[in-house]
């Protein structure tokens, strides 16, 4: 499955380095794909003995770099979230209206992306059992 570019590709390379780390189940938005590249893995020490990442507007780019980059890691997206889903402990989970920018392992984004309806229709009352089920396109919409 092709994943999708860059929203805005003059802005690849251009976002903090600092984001959150996964979590809140949808997202909005790809900012850019990142390949993170470790010292202790043997990478080229480039930014005075600290890791650091490449980004790419493209998966496509970030595998081929990743392949050939020594000490990089597979390619993470950094997404932004308009709204998310917090889990602050298994099972209870709260929408949260609020904008965040966080990196994802790249499967995550073989879900659809949020719409009007995603975070509701997760959090309804007659979601099926397995809520993951909405996020990935796999369950009909509840009733309620």
């Amino acid at each position: 499955m092709p994943f999708p570019a860059a929203v805005d590709p003059e802005m690849v390379g251009k976002y903090p380095a600092r984001a959150h780390a996964g979590g809140g189940y949808v997202w909005d938005e790809v900012l850019e794909y990142r390949v993170w590249c470790y010292l202790g893995r043997g990478t080229e020490d480039v930014a005075d003995e600290d890791d650091y990442f490449y980004a790419f507007g493209t998966y496509e780019e970030a595998k081929a770099a990743s392949a050939r980059l020594v000490g990089a890691k597979e390619p993470l997206a950094l997404v932004r979230q308009v709204e998310y889903i917090d889990e602050t402990e298994a099972g209870d989970y709260r929408h949260v209206r609020q904008e965040r920018v966080t990196e994802w392992p790249v499967e995550f984004l073989s879900r659809p992306n949020r719409d009007d309806r995603t975070i509701p229709e997760f959090l309804a009352v007659d979601a099926p059992p397995n809520r993951l089920a909405i996020l990935r396109g796999e369950a009909p919409p509840p009733t309620a």
